[in-house]
């Protein structure tokens, strides 16, 4: 019976996508990304609870890819899709062709432009596949885990709802910037980019000195630029991993 306790917040995990899904579709990103927040958050202890419970199986691992596959891989191609959809002020749902004045300073302001936000979802229906596969991956991640795309996604979804400073408006509401957003986030999920995970073997300093610091950074951030540090710690904990893996060759 314990066995199905891991399994169970995986479920968890899962309807936590589902719910954000239904959000995400209305346009409302600030209840969505509380759903990913969640959903992410049983993500994390399920793989814990198999652990401490040493009822690990290939059918929690299966189920878990198929949840993260809806919270973090179809949320976020979403997302994108309706930040592409205000970018160009259209609503491919209901006026195929009602486009905004404004829209048609963009040789690209086309409705189905916006759809190309799902490659988001592609690329991270391939990294969990990959994943599922790849030996590799067991004390770090080889390319950005979908969870951490996904929170990066759905953060400047929020941001752009919610930002009083123009210039950052003006940044998320060109849709070649969110172009290249998203062909950015497909590229990170399946590059070969080793990147550290923040799993403890031991508390001490010494062996984890790259987890200490980025999990200091990342409070400093959170702390002073508040919502806007989500994207910010995101990008460096890629920066990081580059720089120790770097740091690493050089001192083979």
């Amino acid at each position: 019976m314990k066995q199905w306790i891991p399994n169970g917040i995986t479920i968890l995990n899962l309807l936590c996508g589902c719910i954000a899904t239904v959000f995400a579709f209305n346009d409302d990103l600030i209840t969505a990304g509380i759903f990913v927040a969640a959903g992410i958050f049983f993500d994390f202890f399920d793989g814990l609870f198999a652990r401490l419970l040493k009822v690990s199986s290939p059918l929690g691992g299966e189920l878990d890819s198929m949840a993260d596959l809806i919270t973090s891989g179809i949320v976020p191609g979403i997302v994108m899709y309706q930040m592409l959809n205000d970018a160009l002020g259209v609503n491919l749902l209901e006026d195929a062709y009602a486009f905004r004045t404004a829209a048609a300073d963009y040789v690209i302001a086309h409705p189905f432009v916006s759809l190309l936000a799902f490659l988001i979802t592609a690329a991270s229906a391939l990294r969990l596949a990959r994943f599922n596969l790849d030996t590799r991956q067991t004390d770090s991640f080889i390319g950005v885990p979908t969870p951490a795309n996904a929170i990066l996604i759905i953060s400047l979804g929020i941001i752009a709802q919610t930002t009083e400073i123009d210039w950052v408006y003006s940044v998320l509401d060109n849709p070649y910037i969110l172009l290249a957003i998203t062909a950015l986030s497909c590229f990170l999920l399946n590059a070969e980019l080793p990147l550290f995970a923040l799993k403890f073997k031991s508390f001490g300093f010494n062996g984890n000195e790259i987890r200490w610091i980025f999990l200091a950074l990342s409070l400093v951030m959170i702390f002073t630029l508040k919502l806007y540090s989500v994207p910010c710690i995101i990008v460096l904990y890629v920066v990081m991993s580059l720089v120790d893996n770097n740091l690493s060759k050089e001192l083979r």
